[in-house]
């Protein structure tokens, strides 16, 4: 068979757990795991996602990303690894000049491939950060990203390929983001997508929603894609993309020459099955089949954020409308991409537009500055216009117009927060806090552990419920500890060596 080796891109420690854990994974976990992923003979790793992960680790993990950063590229001595996002975020929340700061220090710990997007596809606009990586030292994976709706057809998507391929990218991605796609449409899409291409290799990037990702990536490969994204059970399935296993398993049995060291993946997979169980973390399973998703078109992981937000204010039950009340505002919106960060804008003003019982009577402030088009052109030019007007008609829509939105420098950053700040406090100040950097400061340096941290009552504590026993034991040289649970057989008991 003419070219059949196909390269697998692992994205367990990245869009795994993003999808199915939040991010939750403390450094000395991921290292641990890093170090089986990065021998199992992937063709490079997702690892670094700093747009929602620095705030992630500083504010809920007490960790310095920095340090993930550091250990994590220091680790990886066999495979590439990857950034997630560029140098650019919505409405200058973190200013060019520190996203383009934080950048140099991805490169600087030896990271040159980021896959970048435009939630709207909008290439145009796309083009000045895809560059200015470039020139930095940065090449670009960029995604085309799919969706299903009377806007997105046929044409829509080979215009939009046609734009990208003209950035001259490093490579491109097809990325379903809402695993959405399916092997019909794929076929029908895919040859004419690598047509526009031309020599510019393309990726496939799915996620499992709709129960067809792992048959979706066997499909591509079929047509011709050579570098197709998994991830490693637990952190497989589910929301997240298909399991390298099966993928390697099916594409194998067709064939096809996948060069994985299936024994590292199983080590990997093992450690991560372990922190599932201690840490009580939900396990991917693959789904079946599901029509409703094309409706409402929420990703998986955020459908558990509109749960909880009903929950607050004792409307769990109601999730099911606040669903159908979504696939109303995404028309209205004009058919955004369900990605980050339009798709929260939507699923939040459904919950809003549920909760008051009146469409529209109340909005966010997201919501106003998606009608005033500054998330994306776009949304001048699709969205219903009574909706706009609605939604403007009123005086905090003329506040939020009215503000501008600056672009500081580096300099005046630190004449405004300190000019003692280091480069990586003057990053963690603007993405998250001054009280960041001071946490940072005092953190100890993060230890690779093969099991999460915790103290050992805690962590027996944890034992015991997944050993569904009474009684744990621990004997570690003289030392031992007993716990039981004291709702069932009394208080704990210590030995005397403590």
């Amino acid at each position: 068979m003419p070219d059949s080796r196909v390269h697998l891109i692992d994205t367990t420690l990245r869009d795994g757990q993003q999808s199915l854990w939040a991010l939750n994974m403390r450094t000395g976990t991921m290292l641990a795991a890093l170090e089986h992923l990065d021998r199992a003979g992937f063709e490079a790793m997702e690892f670094f996602v700093p747009v929602v992960q620095i705030k992630k680790m500083v504010r809920d993990l007490k960790e310095d990303p920095f340090e993930w950063l550091r250990l994590g590229a220091r680790k990886a001595r066999k495979t590439p690894l990857r950034l997630h996002a560029g140098y650019r975020s919505g409405l200058g929340k973190v200013p060019e000049s520190v996203g383009k700061l934080l950048v140099q220090k991805v490169i600087d710990n030896g990271i040159t491939v980021a896959r970048i997007s435009d939630p709207w596809n909008d290439f145009d606009l796309l083009r000045e950060e895809h560059d200015g990586l470039r020139a930095m030292g940065m090449e670009s994976v960029v995604n085309i990203v799919y969706s299903v709706s009377p806007r997105h057809t046929d044409a829509y998507f080979l215009d939009r390929v046609a734009k990208a391929a003209s950035l001259h990218p490093w490579r491109l991605c097809l990325k379903d983001v809402g695993g959405l796609m399916t092997p019909e449409r794929m076929a029908q899409l895919l040859p004419r997508i690598a047509d526009i291409a031309g020599d510019i290799p393309i990726e496939f990037h799915g996620h499992c929603n709709n129960g067809l990702a792992t048959y979706n990536v066997q499909k591509a490969v079929e047509l011709g894609v050579r570098h197709v994204h998994t991830a490693v059970p637990p952190l497989a399935d589910g929301s997240s993309q298909p399991s390298v296993i099966a993928v390697a398993k099916n594409l194998q049995a067709a064939g096809y020459d996948i060069p994985i060291d299936i024994a590292e993946i199983g080590a990997a997979q093992a450690h991560l099955e372990a922190v599932a169980r201690i840490e009580e973390m939900p396990v991917g399973r693959p789904r079946a089949f599901d029509a409703t998703i094309y409706e409402h078109q929420v990703p998986g992981g955020m459908i558990s954020n509109l749960e909880y937000q009903l929950r607050k204010v004792g409307m769990g039950h109601r999730l099911p409308e606040v669903l159908e009340e979504t696939a109303r505002v995404r028309a209205d919106f004009g058919y955004p991409i369900m990605i980050t960060p339009l798709s929260q804008f939507v699923g939040t003003q459904a919950v809003v537009n549920v909760i008051t019982s009146q469409r529209y009577a109340q909005v966010t402030d997201p919501s106003i500055q998606y009608a005033l088009g500054l998330w994306g052109r776009e949304a001048l030019e699709h969205m219903d216009p009574d909706v706009r007007d609605r939604i403007l008609d009123r005086p905090r829509a003329r506040e939020i117009a009215a503000q501008d939105y600056p672009q500081p420098g580096l300099d005046e950053l630190r004449r405004q927060y300190g000019e003692r700040l280091s480069d990586e406090e003057l990053i963690l100040r603007t993405y998250v806090d001054a009280d960041a950097v001071d946490l940072v400061r005092r953190l100890p340096p993060p230890t690779e552990d093969s099991l999460p941290g915790h103290s050992i009552v805690e962590l027996v504590a944890r034992l015991s419920r997944v050993e569904n026993r009474r009684v744990v034991s621990v004997l570690h040289g003289d030392v031992s500890v007993t716990l039981r649970k004291s709702a069932e057989t009394g208080p704990p008991q210590r030995s005397p060596e403590q």
